[in-house]
C-alpha cells in the first residue's frame, strides 16, 4: 500500500513539476492565453470527476462483491465478478488512468498533458501487467486464472461504460 501511495504522489506532484520545468524548455515563447487554461481547467474538472466518480462505483463494487467478514479497509478475499467487473478485470485501473490527465489539464501544462502523463499511463498499465496481475493470481489462483481467460483487461462497449460510471 505504501508502495502505491508513493508512487502517485511522485508521479503527480513529479508530473506538475517536470511539466512545468519542461514548459520552460519546450514552450518558452508561446504565450497560452487565459482560454487556453480556462478550457485545460473545464477539461481536467470532467476527467476528475471521471476519475472520482468510477473510484467510488469500483469501490462499492468490490466492498459488496468482493469482501466476506471482516477486513481492513480496501482489502478483498473473494474474487469480484459482478458489476462492471463481469465485463473487464480492472474497472478500478481504467479510471486511474485517467487521473494523469486529469491533473495534467488541471494546471494546464502542455507538457505535462503530451508528454508526462501517456508516460505515466504505460507506466500504470505495466505496473498492472506485472504487479498487478500476478498478485490476484497468487490471491485467487485458478479463479483468477480462468476469470482472466474469461475477461479482457478494460472494456468500452456500451454495457461496460454505463456499468463503470453506474
Amino acid at each position: 500500500m505504501f508502495f502505491r501511495l508513493s508512487m502517485w504522489i511522485i508521479m503527480i506532484f513529479g508530473g506538475i513539476i517536470g511539466g512545468f520545468y519542461l514548459d520552460s524548455i519546450l514552450f518558452p515563447h508561446y504565450y497560452f492565453g487565459i482560454m487556453y487554461h480556462i478550457i485545460s481547467f473545464i477539461i481536467g474538472v470532467f476527467l476528475f470527476y471521471l476519475v472520482m466518480r468510477i473510484s467510488r462505483n469500483t469501490g462499492r463494487t468490490l466492498a459488496k462483491y468482493g469482501r466476506r467478514g471482516e477486513l481492513k479497509r480496501m482489502e478483498t478475499n473473494v474474487l469480484a465478478d459482478k458489476g462492471v467487473y463481469k465485463y473487464m478485470r480492472h474497472p478500478m485501473h481504467l479510471g486511474l488512468l485517467i487521473f494523469p490527465p486529469a491533473i495534467a489539464f488541471l494546471v494546464g501544462s502542455p507538457s505535462f498533458i503530451l508528454l508526462i502523463a501517456p508516460v505515466e499511463i504505460i507506466l500504470m498499465l505495466i505496473l498492472i501487467k506485472f504487479v498487478e496481475e500476478p498478485e490476484a493470481i497468487a490471491k485467487f489462483g485458478e479463479d483468477y486464472i480462468e476469470y482472466k481467460k474469461q475477461h479482457p483487461w478494460f472494456c468500452f462497449r456500451k454495457e461496460c461504460i454505463k456499468a463503470l460510471l453506474g
